[in-house]
């Protein structure tokens, strides 16, 4: 029997949108945690704010949990999702 959710499995980090934090402190956070270029920052806060949500990272579970607690304690919203196939 094969695990519903297998090791290899990719998880994704999702940012959603919030009416609390300003776009620049958004990239800001990307920039710094993540190490995004300015302009690849800059596009996935704007896919933030207009879609509601943009995926800043594909990986392990625990990866994206480590993401997500991370952007968490930038007071960014996150979660992490399982990525479809």
């Amino acid at each position: 029997m094969t695990p519903r959710h297998s090791l290899d499995t990719p998880w994704r980090a999702i940012v959603w949108n919030d009416p609390v934090n300003l776009m620049s402190y958004v990239v800001y956070v990307f920039r710094s945690y993540f190490g995004f270029s300015e302009a690849k920052a800059t596009r996935l806060m704007l896919q933030v704010h207009h879609e509601g949500r943009a995926i800043v990272a594909t990986g392990t579970r625990e990866t994206m949990e480590a993401h997500v607690h991370a952007m968490h304690g930038f007071g960014l919203s996150a979660s992490v999702d399982r990525a479809e196939s």
